[in-house]
């Protein structure tokens, strides 16, 4: 009965995490789609150590472009996470624990990663 219970809290805990990285995706996905959009015109006009980098970021500083890549790359492996741990809790056992735990932490690393 209690791992009923915990499977319950889980799967909503689950969905939560889902949504909330969908969000991210939606987000950082804008962000790249402004920053390659606008690099050309934007980067002209830069001196040479900003006009190599093929995505240009006119928001922000220089480094905005990588955190932005950072949360994009976070939010899907996160996203992924979230519905291969939708998975494992419908078959709740000792082996799909161990593979959720592991993208997890993963995931985890990967969002920490992307706050800076």
């Amino acid at each position: 009965m209690a791992s009923q219970g915990s499977k319950s809290v889980a799967s909503i805990l689950l969905v939560l995490n889902l949504v909330l990285y969908f969000i991210v995706i939606v987000i950082a996905s804008w962000a790249v789609n402004h920053g390659i959009k606008r690099s050309h015109e934007s980067a002209s006009v830069l001196s040479i150590p900003a006009r190599i980098f093929p995505i240009y970021f006119p928001m922000g500083n220089m480094a905005t472009g990588f955190f932005i890549i950072f949360s994009l790359l976070a939010g899907v492996v996160g996203f992924t996470t979230s519905l291969t741990g939708l998975h494992n809790i419908f078959q709740w056992n000792g082996p799909n624990m161990h593979t959720a735990s592991a993208s997890s932490l993963l995931s985890w690393a990967l969002t920490l990663l992307a706050m800076g």
